[in-house]
Order: structure tokens, then sequence, then C-alpha cells
């Protein structure tokens, strides 16, 4: 049986969701600062960064894209790329920068699997729905910049959304309600993308056949 929406989604992972989208927003308008572009470059940087992931997953499961109904959330991503644009540049260094895209990362992996696990997409496809959510956008963001893509790098990334993600889904199929759910599965992933972080962490590369 289908869980309703908003039922499935709870409280309190609107918040993580906007959350999510903020800190997302910052590293896009930090990658446009720390390479001297315009406050429209960063701006748009800010709002692609912020809403890929979440516009890819609402095309996917046939929901109404997030943002284009919601005027708060490119206010949000605006308001973030004008606090970057005004802030000290050395407020941001390269591990404030990978923390913040920590934080995002399992914020939005939890919120993109709730929801699309609430628009009644099944267990697996809703799990993939929340590393698309969470990966997306700093995909996007690293083409634009000509930066090696996350996905081509061997770092615990795409694995720590998929950790959130998954875990998210065993944890509401168990019967637990959205918000426990919630921060325990971002509170994993987090902790797993932190710990990649801290001791450089990584999955094997392939070495080939012999």
């Amino acid at each position: 049986m289908q869980v309703p929406v908003t039922e499935q989604i709870g409280p309190i992972l609107p918040w993580l969701d906007l959350f999510g989208i903020a800190v997302f927003a910052a590293t896009g308008a930090l990658s446009a600062t720390r390479r001297a572009q315009t406050f429209v470059t960063a701006a748009f940087f800010a709002l692609i960064t912020g809403v890929g992931g979440g516009t890819v997953r609402d095309l996917l499961i046939g929901a109404p894209v997030f943002w284009v109904h919601d005027a708060s959330v490119a206010t949000i991503c605006l308001g973030v790329a004008v606090l970057v644009w005004l802030t000290p540049q050395h407020w941001w260094s390269d591990r404030t920068f990978a923390w913040l895209d920590a934080f995002g990362l399992a914020a939005y992996a939890a919120f993109g699997a709730a929801k699309a696990l609430g628009h009644g997409i099944p267990p697996v496809p809703a799990a993939f729905m929340g590393v698309v959510t969470a990966c997306v956008g700093g995909i996007i963001r690293d083409v634009l910049v000509g930066e090696p893509s996350i996905l081509m790098r061997p770092e615990l990334y795409v694995t720590a959304a998929a950790l959130t993600s998954a875990l998210y889904i065993a944890m509401s199929l168990a019967g637990l309600p959205p918000l426990a759910a919630g921060l325990v599965a971002a509170a994993a992933g987090f902790a797993l993308r932190a710990a990649a972080i801290v001791w450089k962490l990584g999955l094997p590369a392939y070495r080939g056949r012999r």
C-alpha cells in the first residue's frame, strides 16, 4: 500500500531538504568565487548545485519539480550566494568546502529517499533516488568548473549517500517513524563521509584482469 507523501516525509525531513539545498548551494557558489567569477555566475552555480539532484529526482519519479513551485528554494540559493560573495575568502577553505558538502550529502540523500518512497516508488529504486538527489548537483557543479567528477574518484562519497538512502528505506520498511529514520540514516551517512575526509578512505580501484 502506498504511504501518503506527507506521512512518509514527516514534519522534520523537509528541513533536512532545505539544509541540504543550502549547503550544496554554498559549495556551488564557492566553486565560482574560488575561480574569481562574477556574482551572476556564483548565483547560477548556487542554484544549479542546490537543486540539480532534486530536479532530476522529481522528473524521474513523476513529481512536480519542487523548486519551480516553491519560491523559497531559489531564494535560499540566492541568499547563500550573497553570503559567500560578501564573506572573506579565508572563511571558505578546502576543508570547509568538504565538510559542507558532507552535511549536504547526508541530508539530501535521506530526504530524496523519503520523497521517492512517499510517491510510491518501490524500495530499491527509491534508494537510488536518494543517491541521485544527493550526488547529481555536485556532479553538475564539478563538470561545469572542469573538475574531475565525484563519480571518477575512489573516495567514499557516493557510497555515503548510498548508505544514508539504503538505511532510510530499510528503517522505514521496518516501521520506524520518518523523523527517526531520517536522522539516523543521515547521521550514519555523514559519519562515513567524515571518516573518508579525515582518514582519506576510498574504495579499491579496478586493477584489470591478468
